[in-house]
């Protein structure tokens, strides 16, 4: 019987395979965690702006109260306003509303002011 020697230097081919799966399996995961992550980062910064410019059209309506409907200037170019007003249950109040939507986000806010006659 000869006694040859046994090279163990190397990875066996299933090694390697089995490496490969598992790194293959966490790089989708990775990449699948960040996509999700990057779209709830967009969602909140279009919330915002929407927020901000409602404020600001709120702001507006306050001094000169009026039914309107439109789109912002650039760089808003992208987002709507609809604006409203309606009789409120107080005396001598009325609801001013402002609606600003993009895409499939919106928001909307209200205040009570003043009635002028």
């Amino acid at each position: 019987m000869k006694n040859s020697k046994v090279n163990k230097n190397g990875f066996s081919l299933i090694e390697v395979m089995i490496s490969l799966a598992l790194v293959g399996g966490l790089l989708i995961t990775l990449i699948y965690t960040i996509n999700y992550h990057l779209q709830i980062a967009e969602r909140q910064k279009t919330i915002t702006i929407c927020t901000l410019l409602a404020k600001e059209k709120l702001y507006q309506m306050e001094k000169s109260p009026s039914i309107t409907k439109g789109q912002f200037d650039f760089p808003y170019s992208d987002f709507y306003y609809e604006t409203s007003m309606k009789r409120s249950s107080v005396p001598s109040m009325i609801e001013i509303i402002v609606k600003v939507n993009r895409d499939n986000e919106s928001v909307v806010f209200s205040k009570l002011i003043w009635e002028s006659k």
